[in-house]
């Protein structure tokens, strides 16, 4: 059987945990020390996924191109992005800030990869009250209405955290997924 690679960039603030849910994804880790990535650090993962409920599974290698996240790297980002057919945005669900920022995020994306997938991870969703997750599920659902038309690239918003594995596994294989059903 044969395998599709496929490149996914992980775009997001500084300190929002994009190292950590990859680290929880491809080697089932989690730790609390932060370490600042600098420039782009590319993991690999290999998956099986459905294109389609019931259908045969296709053997696929994510290539995961963990992006630094400050704002001096935006001017070269461009060029990590080149290529990719995804890319997973993260917020930082204690931190409004980096929620607000998410439509920038999906702009710099969409400007390199059109027709690319985006998935959005509210992440540290452990560290919030659950009577909280509706508001910001709201908030970020009109910051990602209101860039359109790059809006329709972002096919989900999910609560993750890198922590706990809360729905870690879940977004990157909706994201190997969607860019399956995008080829």
């Amino acid at each position: 059987m044969s395998t599709i690679s496929k490149k996914i960039c992980m775009i997001g603030d500084f300190g929002v945990g994009k190292t950590s849910l990859i680290r929880r994804f491809v080697d089932r880790e989690f730790s609390d020390q932060y370490l600042s990535t600098v420039g782009v650090k590319i993991s690999r993962k290999p998956l099986q996924v459905e294109k389609e409920p019931g259908s045969d599974p296709i053997g696929m290698q994510l290539l995961i191109w963990d992006l630094e996240g400050h704002t001096k790297f935006k001017a070269i980002a461009p060029s990590y992005l080149q290529g990719s057919s995804g890319a997973l945005i993260v917020a930082d669900v204690t931190r409004n800030e980096t929620i607000e920022r998410v439509a920038e995020h999906i702009k710099l994306f969409a400007s390199v990869n059109p027709k690319g997938a985006l998935m959005v991870a509210l992440n540290k969703a452990d560290l919030v009250e659950p009577e909280k997750i509706p508001k910001l599920q709201d908030l970020c659902q009109d910051i990602v209405s209101g860039v359109s038309p790059e809006s329709e690239l972002v096919l989900g918003i999910y609560f993750t955290s890198a922590r706990t594995g809360e729905f870690v596994d879940d977004i990157f294989h909706q994201l190997a997924i969607k860019t399956l059903v995008k080829t």
